[in-house]
């Protein structure tokens, strides 16, 4: 499951990088399907960031591994 959560990730990381943030993988907790993740950069800063990461991360690692429950932030 971490494995194919990175590989979203990776699908995700270029938006990110081109309004100067990123993203890190911190946790998957395979039992429970919460992944956890930090926003870093101008996105780690960002007023928006928990709507980018809600509409946007999460939506994209559910679609991504159906085992993906929730997303949260470090």
């Amino acid at each position: 499951m971490r494995e194919r959560v990175e590989e979203a990730l990776e699908y995700i990381r270029p938006a990110l990088q081109n309004d100067g943030g990123d993203i890190e993988l911190v946790d998957v907790d395979e039992g429970s399907g919460v992944v956890t993740v930090r926003l870093v950069g101008a996105c780690g800063g960002c007023p928006m960031s928990q709507m980018t990461l809600k509409a946007g991360v999460e939506r994209v690692l559910k679609e991504a591994v159906p085992e993906v429950t929730s997303v949260e932030a470090a």
